[in-house]
C-alpha cells in the first residue's frame, strides 16, 4: 500500500540529533550498534513496531528515538516515527517542525494520515507528531482508530518507532506497550534506580509487552 503524502518537509536545523549533524562521531556509532542488535532480533522481520520508553522523566527516550530513527534510515529502512506522547509531545521540538495535527488529529478523523506525515529532509525518514493535545488520550490511544493505523503503517514502512510518555507515569504507555511488536527501554546512568527499572520491567510483563532491549544512557 502506498499513499501520496504531503511533503512538509523538516527543517535541517535539528535539536540533539548526532547521527544526522555528526554520523561519524563515538556516539553516532554506538546508534549504529544498536541498530545492529536490534536488526539481528528481528531478522524474521516480526518486530515492525517498537514502542521506545523509560521508566521516568528526562531519560533520553526521545532524542534516543530520534537519532535511531535517522540510524536505521541511514540503512536504508524505510522508517515512521512517532510521536505517542500525546501529554508532554517532544518529537516536533527534536525536528524542529510544526505540531499543528498529528496523531491525535488522524485517530480523531479530523485529518487523513497522508496529511498529517512530515517527509523529513533525511531520505526514509518520515514523522508523524503527536497533534494536539487531547482530553482523553488513554481513550484514543486504545482506540480501534490506533490498532487500524498500525496495521496500515506497518503495511508501507519497514520499521515504525514510537516515543511515549514515561511507562511508570500514566497508563498511556501500557497501551501502546500492548499493541506493539516490542519495547526498547531507555535507562539513564546515574539517574534511573535499580527499583524503577524492576517496577517498570514488571510493568510491562504485566501489560503483555515484549521486551526487546535496553539502552543505558549515559548523557550527563
Amino acid at each position: 500500500m502506498v499513499f501520496n503524502k504531503k511533503k512538509r518537509i523538516i527543517s535541517n536545523k535539528k535539536r540533539n540529533l548526532i547521527t544526522f549533524a555528526n554520523p561519524d562521531s563515538i556516539i553516532s556509532e554506538q546508534y549504529r550498534t544498536i541498530r545492529t542488535n536490534l536488526f539481528f532480533l528481528n531478522n524474521d522481520k516480526k518486530n515492525k513496531t517498537l514502542l521506545i520508553t523509560s521508566p521516568g522523566k528526562l531519560e533520553g527516550k526521545s532524542t534516543t528515538a530520534a537519532n535511531l530513527a535517522i540510524s536505521m534510515a541511514q540503512q536504508q529502512e524505510k522508517v515512521l516515527l512517532i510521536d505517542g506522547n500525546l501529554r508532554n509531545p517532544n518529537i516536533h521540538n527534536i525536528f524542529k517542525t510544526s505540531n499543528a495535527y498529528g496523531l491525535t488529529d488522524v485517530l480523531t478523523g479530523t485529518t487523513p494520515l497522508e496529511d498529517a506525515i512530515y517527509s523529513s529532509s533525511i531520505e526514509r525518514l518520515d514523522i508523524l507528531t503527536s497533534g494536539r493535545m487531547p482530553s482523553n488520550p488513554v481513550e484514543l490511544l486504545a482506540s480501534q482508530q490506533m490498532h487500524q493505523l498500525l496495521e496500515k503503517v506497518k503495511s508501507i514502512y519497514d520499521i515504525i518507532l514510537i516515543d511515549s510518555t514515561p511507562i511508570l507515569e500514566v497508563t498511556d504507555t501500557k497501551i501502546i506497550a500492548n499493541i506493539c511488536d516490542g519495547v526498547v527501554l531507555v535507562v539513564k546512568q546515574n539517574k534511573t534506580n535499580i527499583d524503577s527499572a524492576v517496577e517498570t520491567k514488571k510493568v510491562l510483563e504485566y501489560a503483555r509487552a515484549k521486551i526487546v532491549g535496553v539502552i543505558l544512557n549515559n548523557k550527563r
